[in-house]
């Protein structure tokens, strides 16, 4: 496993915890789509924190259930 240097995990941290607060942000503003930011922001976080993986993994799954459901309908 390669060693990450310190700034890029402050840079990841950063920037993962700004996505999913801007994803927040986009659920209640119908400009931004806020899924995707809490999902890019997931991602970024993901590889640094297995919380974020787990959460990343059920978002996912549930993603594809609705999508299926959806796509049974048309």
């Amino acid at each position: 496993m390669t060693q990450v240097s310190r700034a890029r995990k402050v840079f990841d941290w950063v920037a993962g915890l700004s996505l999913i607060v801007l994803g927040i942000v986009g659920l209640f503003l119908p400009v931004l789509q806020g899924v995707l930011f809490i999902l890019a922001g997931l991602a970024i976080l993901s590889s640094h924190s297995p919380l974020a993986l787990r959460i990343l993994e059920a978002l996912k799954a549930r993603l594809r259930r609705v999508r299926d459901r959806v796509m049974k309908r048309e």
